[in-house]
C-alpha cells in the first residue's frame, strides 16, 4: 500500500579531523548519500580539493533531496559515505560514515514544510559502531507531507484486473461459490497414462512340454 511521504532535502556544510587516509598526496573528499539499505538510490556530492582532512562544501552543489516516510514512526536512517579520491592509486578510499536517524529528523514536523535546521554527527570508521574520528556538520529541512491518491494507490499496487463478473452476479461472489467447488470436489484419480509407461501385465508361463490347448508335447 503507497504511504504518504515527503522531501527530505539535505545539505552537507563541513567537517573536521578527519580520519587521514592518503599517505602521500592530500585528501580530496566527497560523500555518497543515501537511505540506508537502498545503496542504487545513491546520490554523490561534490569534492572539495582544498581542506584536506577538514572539508568544506560551502558554495559547492553539496545538496541531495531524499524521498521519506511522513512520519517518524519505525527506523531507517541517511547514510552519508564520506570518501577521498585517489586517482591512479588503487582507487578511492573510505574515510567514514555517518547514519542521520529519520525518526529524529521527522519528530515533531506538522505536515507543512520546515525551516532548515543544523546539526553535527560524530564520523565513524566504516564497519565500526564505536571508533569514531571527525564530526561532521549538515543541514536539513523538510518538504510538506504528499498523500497519495487513492485511485492511483489502487492501480500502482494491483497491476491485473478480476474477470468481468457474469450477468447478476458479483466478481467476489463468483469466485466464493469457485472456491467452494473446489474445496468440495474429489480428488481426481491418478492418471492412466502419462510420462512414465505402465509396466506390461505378466502373463502366466506355460509349464515345459505343454503346447496350445493344454496338450502335452510328445517327446521325440
Amino acid at each position: 500500500m503507497a504511504m504518504a511521504c515527503r522531501t527530505l532535502e539535505l545539505t552537507l556544510l563541513s567537517a573536521s579531523d578527519l580520519r587521514g587516509v592518503n599517505l602521500v598526496s592530500k585528501m580530496e573528499v566527497y560523500a555518497v548519500v543515501y537511505l540506508a539499505g537502498d545503496p542504487r538510490a545513491r546520490q554523490r556530492v561534490a569534492t572539495d580539493r582544498a581542506g584536506g582532512r577538514n572539508p568544506s562544501w560551502k558554495g559547492k552543489d553539496a545538496t541531495v533531496r531524499l524521498a521519506v516516510p511522513a512520519s517518524g514512526a519505525g527506523s531507517g536512517a541517511v547514510r552519508v559515505l564520506l570518501r577521498a579520491e585517489r586517482a591512479g592509486l588503487g582507487g578511492d578510499r573510505d574515510v567514514g560514515e555517518v547514519f542521520v536517524p529519520l525518526p529524529d529528523v521527522l519528530a515533531g514536523a506538522g505536515d507543512g514544510p520546515t525551516a532548515a535546521a543544523v546539526a553535527s554527527y560524530p564520523v565513524r570508521k566504516v564497519g565500526s559502531s564505536r571508533t569514531t574520528h571527525g564530526v561532521l556538520n549538515l543541514s536539513y529541512k523538510l518538504g510538506g507531507v504528499v498523500h497519495p491518491d487513492p485511485a492511483a494507490a489502487a492501480a500502482a499496487t494491483c497491476s491485473c484486473k478480476p474477470a468481468a463478473p457474469a450477468a447478476g452476479g458479483s466478481t467476489m461472489a463468483y469466485l466464493a461459490a469457485a472456491a467452494a467447488a473446489y474445496r468440495a470436489a474429489p480428488p481426481p484419480p491418478p492418471p492412466l497414462y502419462g510420462y512414465r509407461q505402465l509396466p506390461p501385465i505378466p502373463q502366466p508361463v506355460p509349464p515345459m512340454g505343454a503346447v496350445a490347448g493344454g496338450g502335452v508335447r510328445a517327446g521325440r
